[in-house]
């Protein structure tokens, strides 16, 4: 078959895995066969595997199924080797036999782009420095590290791709900003949401370039240019092949902040319309400039995941979440609370717990689990003002969450009178969420009790698992009060109470 001529793209990373706790989920089942022969076999257990965890959700299924995968409840291996039976796949990739096989690629071909697993059929898999200090569970501000360490290496013209784009988004971006930022005709803010696909669809790594067409874009049509003018300058760019309008402009643009967002070193600006460099990781940003503005290019897909999978310490050392987590401060945490109403937050949280999506242009674009701990310290905040909240997870400059919090602490702590009170938020269900949460709330809450402080826990998740339910009412006994509360229940009682400890009960 003749291979598909390279072209020049507009950039998206993956239309399967966007989020990362689903990248991770998957990986870490990949995982269990690290260091084996990628055989059909391998294949079709690690596919039944996701089909039982309902993480990959075939159409042709039963009600029963269905109704499992709608409560997290986790499939027998006779219903999930049913699913697969019930749905072969047509699906072909290059280097991949037709079916199964090729859809396993299209699930991980973006961990080994990003250097995470090395793997081919009938090849020896091979987990990566970055990949498996991404799945370490126990330090969760991994994730920051490892996507900084990443995408400060990422090509556009890498030997996985076929594009004729040559440049590191991440560093364009950086520099594109820096440039922007300069120029006393604007604002300081750095580029608009809107500008963003002239760089997604830019050829080369001429920062200075880009910057002009900016410049000349904001002069003719300030901050507000039409979705026609972005268009045309964009196909300007693009070879002939039409692409959908609307993904252009929309979600193609969502998806690169999202990533570059997991970076650490992107702040939001003006509600979301602008995309700026974190002032707190000035540090990482000046590594990164000078040590990876120059880059080797690659044609070895094996090269290249070599290169981009081995981490740099020394850019690592350099992010504050590794020096000293930068925690959001009373003054930021007390500007979101004045700026998001009430209803809003309530919508939000709602939203979360029934799986729908944000319609926020700030809160999008953080990930849904970062996103439920923001909105629940600015809901306790809200309706309960004499309460002291102190969230744990890593912010940016404008205090928006960038990185949890590291596996050692609570997701947020609350001062309430003299109690000391552990705020625990979770959106898994079903059997991972009591694997993955219940000996770690009890851990932190041991931990505080030990020293002395008087405390409890409050766990809030869309809807409680029956084993972390019985998890909790059995080590009551032991002394460790943790208070259950689905997200819901958590958010009408908070409208109804007027103490933390009444809203819990």
């Amino acid at each position: 078959m003749k291979k598909r001529q390279s072209e020049y793209k507009p950039l998206l990373f993956t239309t399967t895995l966007r989020n990362p706790e689903r990248l991770k989920d998957f990986l870490t089942i990949f995982s269990e066969y690290d260091g084996e022969i990628l055989t059909n076999e391998i294949v079709g257990k690690v596919a039944k595997t996701l089909t039982q965890k309902g993480l990959y959700q075939p159409m042709k299924v039963s009600q029963n199924v269905k109704d499992k995968w709608e409560n997290e409840i986790e499939l027998s291996e006779a219903e999930s080797e049913r699913v697969l039976a019930d749905n072969p796949q047509s699906h072909k990739e290059a280097g991949f036999d037709r079916g199964w096989a090729s859809r396993f690629d299209t699930w991980f071909k973006i961990a080994k782009e990003l250097g995470f697993v090395w793997y081919w059929q009938n090849e020896k898999i091979k987990f990566s420095e970055s990949g498996k200090m991404l799945l370490d569970k126990e330090k969760p501000e991994n994730e920051l590290m490892v996507f900084a360490n990443a995408f400060a290496k990422y090509q556009r013209h890498n030997p996985f791709r076929r594009v004729l784009n040559k440049n590191v988004p991440l560093i364009l971006l950086i520099q594109t900003i820096q440039l922007l930022n300069k120029d006393q005709a604007f604002n300081g803010t750095g580029i608009s949401k809107l500008e963003i696909p002239l760089l997604l669809c830019w050829k080369n790594d001429d920062a200075e370039s880009l910057y002009q067409e900016i410049k000349k874009l904001r002069k003719k049509y300030g901050y507000s240019p039409s979705n026609e003018t972005i268009l045309e300058l964009c196909y300007g760019s693009l070879n002939e092949t039409k692409r959908d309008d609307n993904s252009i402009l929309g979600d193609y643009p969502d998806d690169f902040i999202r990533k570059m967002r997991l970076t650490g070193l992107i702040s939001l600006r003006g509600g979301g319309r602008f995309i700026d460099i974190n002032t707190k990781e000035i540090a990482t940003v000046d590594y990164i400039l000078k040590n990876y503005i120059s880059y080797p290019n690659f044609t070895s897909e094996k090269r290249f995941f070599e290169y981009i999978g081995t981490i740099d310490n020394n850019l690592i050392a350099t992010l504050s979440v590794y020096r000293a987590p930068v925690r959001i401060t009373d003054k930021e945490l007390e500007k979101w609370v004045k700026h998001y109403e009430w209803e809003t937050i309530k919508t939000e949280m709602l939203n979360l717990a029934q799986k729908k999506s944000s319609g926020d242009d700030i809160l999008k674009v953080i990930e849904q689990p970062l996103r439920l701990e923001f909105l629940t310290s600015l809901a306790i905040l809200k309706k309960l003002p004499n309460v002291i909240v102190k969230p744990n997870f890593i912010s940016d400059d404008e205090g928006l969450p960038t990185s949890f919090a590291s596996g050692g602490n609570p997701d947020i702590e609350c001062l309430e009178n003299k109690d000391t009170v552990l705020v625990e938020v979770t959106l898994l269900t079903g059997t991972q969420q009591h694997i993955r949460e219940s000996f770690s709330v009890q851990r932190h809450l041991e931990e505080y009790i030990k020293n002395g402080i008087k405390s409890y826990s409050v766990f809030i998740s869309p809807k409680v698992f029956i084993d972390t339910h019985r998890y909790f009412k059995f080590i009551k006994t032991d002394g460790f009060e943790v208070r259950i509360l689905d997200i819901d229940k958590f958010v009408y009682s908070l409208e109804e109470k007027t103490t933390l400890n009444e809203v819990t009960l």
